[in-house]
């Protein structure tokens, strides 16, 4: 590597103080592969997300009108002295991909338009332009407006037909009496919204119901008339159901039922474009086919007149199989893309891309991945940073650490005890040096000597989810069980889909805490109550006074600390209310302590600081569960909507953690820990177990398939290519007598 020189060759970050940081001041190497390390909330996100990217899209946004601007939401100036020579940043991060179900991965990736293409000219009888070929244009199938799907809604769970509309006889969520939504079917004149719905007459009913496109006045505004129906099937069910709050899903569950429409089969298009065929095959079947069977289909189709579209498609398709995800179909919804799977898709868009010099941000790309499929990770990170462009990553995992031209250790501890370099350099001169993650660049754990016997088994018999072939094993009880395999081998269909639903398992993944903006460590773990009761008996006064959704809320901002300005046409504002000045409380209520501290200043405490400040038993026991899942950095009062995948999972784990015997099932709980926090983790999966609990681990991470008493390792490939068990036994028997690709890594790690 060549010398990096001073002045443009660099980015300069100069006394950056986002969060956390502590005038942190460094250069980072242009045109290079640099990996970000330290503990999780040490403020490695912090200085590459929150100030180098933010820094650059907020440039980048400021080009652009004032009324665009308004759309784009554009983050503020990050606390930083000054940075020099930044480029563009794109940032590829972990966040699930649209919740629309029209969105699929062929038409996130471009895929399908290309396909279309194809088929627009080769397809034989032909159905028309690309567009035809459409299932969100012409060639949508009328039964289903391209959905695939077609939902009935059980009307009785929509309307109560004894009541009016102005009665409140419209019983779906957000649907308020004095609310617009309502007001438009009460103003419409379709009908009287005095009458009870029961005694409608049929034309009144099908008005209420079915019909649209009609114009009304409502409050003197006029507007475009939906029925209930229309309107419900539009607002909540064309959209992914994990997208929506908790209760418009269980409210979805009541009133819908869905089947594959009648029309098509669920292919989403128009007979017509079904009849279209390419050796054999029409569109819907090229999108259901496994990306590298599509890969392999695509070869035999040598026509002049497309070899470009072709080669273009085969360039996607084969950068998806490079990174682990030839086992997804073309057709499969973007909404359940893990988190992983997402970052690794919108990876594959970037690679195709003609523009260099580009600065790209990872978040832990390694997610959900094998060691196998790391290491053709790694190789695309290095194929971005060589077309010329400058790769941040902030990583844990040691196999993309190992890979960096440059890496930056920040720490030594996380929150106010971390925001420090702590060394900046080569790979080789970190491990030489005296950093936690220097130490533990070098560390491995050892196989169990004696692993733990079983007490029993969860027999798993003909299990068929997805891609599992008919799969018999037996999962044993009273152990730590760890079940690998490559991305897509089939680990979360034979774990969620088998065990998952069984009476007395507990299952602690890393979905998203549906909550408002108001939720917190301290209200989801139920800490609160403890802290409000704490404040009540020092002070002799009602615990609601303590609560920033109740009487003490500050009311002005109702408790959130922030005003939101909505701006009609542009997106909203939040800025810190003025009056409390973001401390969500009333001036009154900051006026009692407990212990020289107001409840503003607790819920600002990070965890390992309330440890030492609470002496109330009931406090204490749930902020020693959160120390021991390794959440010691984050506050009391930091919103829900800010943490990880990782971190969601550990708080998940903090709150279930001490009711009574039960299996628990954990999938990648190493997510954003870093080598010295998984020690940590694999002793509170051993406390588990040994207070006669089951625990079942879907992992990657090499340091737990050692740790674990049993291996279930599924495989040998991904998606048609795995579904099956390669092996079942010990880490040691895994080492010793196996032939996988697990065992080959796990071999590597232990010598």
């Amino acid at each position: 590597m060549k010398h990096i020189a001073d002045g443009h060759d660099v980015i300069q970050v100069r006394g950056a103080r986002e969060n956390n940081l502590r005038d942190v001041s460094l250069d980072v190497p242009k045109r290079r592969l640099t990996v970000f390390t330290g503990v999780s909330g040490s403020g490695k996100s912090s200085l590459v997300f929150g100030t180098i990217a933010a820094e650059s899209q907020r440039m980048i946004n400021e080009t652009y009108s004032a009324f665009l601007q308004s759309f784009m939401g554009s983050p503020a100036r990050p606390d930083v002295d000054a940075l020099h020579n930044l480029s563009a940043a794109i940032v590829v991060d972990q966040e699930r991909m649209g919740a629309n179900a029209r969105s699929t991965l062929g038409t996130a990736t471009d895929a399908y338009t290309l396909l279309r293409i194809i088929f627009s000219r080769l397809g034989t009888p032909g159905a028309g332009s690309a567009l035809a070929y459409s299932f969100n244009a012409e060639g949508m199938c009328p039964g289903c407006e391209g959905l695939g799907k077609v939902s009935t809604l059980d009307i009785d769970q929509l309307v109560d037909r004894s009541k009016s509309i102005n009665e409140g006889a419209i019983t779906v969520p957000n649907f308020s009496v004095d609310g617009w939504y309502v007001r438009a079917y009460a103003e419409s004149g379709l009908f009287d919204p005095d009458k009870p719905v029961g005694e409608f007459s049929e034309q009144e009913l099908h008005d209420f119901l079915h019909r649209s496109g009609t114009k009304v006045k409502v409050n003197g505004i006029n507007t475009t008339y939906e029925g209930l129906v229309v309107k419900v099937q539009r607002m909540y069910l064309a959209k992914d159901r994990e997208s929506v709050q908790p209760h418009i899903r269980a409210f979805i569950d009541r009133a819908a039922t869905f089947a594959s429409c009648a029309d098509c089969g669920g292919a989403r298009l128009k007979p017509a474009v079904l009849d279209s065929r390419i050796d054999g095959r029409n569109i819907a079947e090229c999108s259901a086919m496994q990306v590298s069977d599509l890969a392999a289909f695509l070869s035999g189709i040598t026509a002049p007149g497309v070899g470009p579209v072709v080669a273009t498609l085969r360039q996607t398709l084969d950068s998806l199989v490079e990174i682990g995800l030839g086992y997804l179909s073309l057709d499969r919804e973007s909404g359940t893309l893990s988190g992983g799977e997402a970052q690794r898709v919108k990876m594959v868009r970037h690679l195709g891309s003609s523009l260099t010099d580009i600065t790209y941000v990872f978040d832990e790309p390694t997610v959900g991945l094998h060691p196998h499929d790391i290491q053709r990770m790694n190789s695309l990170l290095l194929r971005l940073r060589d077309k010329g462009n400058t790769v941040l990553v902030v990583e844990h995992k040691p196999e993309t650490i190992f890979v960096a031209d440059h890496v930056v250790d920040i720490g030594p501890g996380a929150g106010p005890n971390g925001g420090r370099i702590q060394f900046e350099g080569t790979v080789s001169g970190l491990r030489a040096s005296s950093t936690l993650t220097g130490r533990y660049l070098g560390h491995r754990v050892e196989l169990k000597k004696v692993p733990r016997d079983k007490t029993g088994d969860i027999a798993i018999r003909q299990a068929r989810t997805h891609n599992l072939q008919d799969v018999d094993v037996d999962v044993p009880t009273g152990v730590l069980t760890v079940v690998t395999g490559v991305a897509g081998s089939g680990k979360s269909s034979l774990v969620h889909g088998s065990i998952g639903r069984r009476e007395g398992v507990i299952v602690v993944d890393q979905s998203a805490i549906r909550g408002s903006r108001r939720s917190n460590p301290a209200t989801y773990t139920g800490l609160l109550d403890a802290v409000r009761a704490a404040f009540a008996k020092a002070n002799k006064v009602k615990p609601a006074l303590f609560s920033a959704n109740s009487e003490g809320a500050c009311p002005n901002c109702k408790g959130i600390g922030l005003v939101y300005v909505d701006l009609a046409m542009m997106a909203g504002v939040a800025s810190v209310c003025e009056e409390c000045e973001g401390r969500r409380f009333t001036a009154e209520v900051l006026e009692y302590k407990l212990r020289d501290r107001d409840i503003s200043q607790v819920l600002a405490m990070p965890v390992s600081e309330a440890v030492e400040f609470f002496t109330e038993k009931a406090a204490r026991t749930v902020l020693e569960r959160l120390s021991a899942v390794g959440l010691g950095y984050i506050t009391l009062g930091q919103p829900l909507n800010t943490l990880s995948g990782g971190e969601r999972q550990r708080l998940k784990l903090a709150v279930h953690m001490g009711g009574g015997t039960a299996t628990y099932l954990l999938d990648e709980p190493t997510s954003g820990l870093h080598l010295a926090d998984v020690d940590q983790l694999l002793a509170l999966l051993d406390r588990l177990v040994d207070s006669g609990n089951t625990v079942v681990v879907i992992e990657h991470h090499l340091a737990v398939m050692a740790h674990a008493d049993w291996i279930i390792d599924l495989g040998p490939g991904a998606g048609h290519d795995g579904g099956r068990v390669v092996f079942t036994g010990t880490p040691t028997q895994l080492v010793e007598q196996a032939d996988t690709v697990t065992a080959q890594h796990l071999r590597g790690y232990v010598s």
